[in-house]
């Protein structure tokens, strides 16, 4: 089932960014940890900027051209980069897709 055919809801966007950083996580044995929309990047997943840009490649892969997580990470400071949110990005993921179609 496609995004096109499931809508861009929020559900819909933050299960498939909740799976990507699951991926992500794995390799530090994070896989179980539970993501919301609340859930902060930086101080609950622990991310560095090295697993940013793999989920940018997983967005990328997923949803080619229509969500440009470089472009929205750009347009934050290094405060906001540290506290986003996994709703912010998925906001942004939803806006994105509407907007392309």
């Amino acid at each position: 089932m496609s995004i096109e055919t499931t809508a861009a809801d929020e559900v819909t966007v933050l299960a498939r960014v909740a799976a990507m950083l699951r991926e992500l996580l794995e390799e530090y044995g994070l896989d179980d940890a539970e993501i919301t929309m609340d859930t902060t990047f930086h101080d609950d997943l622990e991310l560095e900027s090295v697993d940013l840009v793999a989920l940018s490649g997983q967005l990328r892969e997923h949803y080619g051209d229509r969500v440009n997580f470089a472009t929205f990470i750009a347009e934050r400071d290094l405060d906001e980069i540290i506290a986003l949110t996994v709703g912010e990005l998925v906001g942004h993921i939803v806006t994105s897709l509407r907007a392309s179609a």
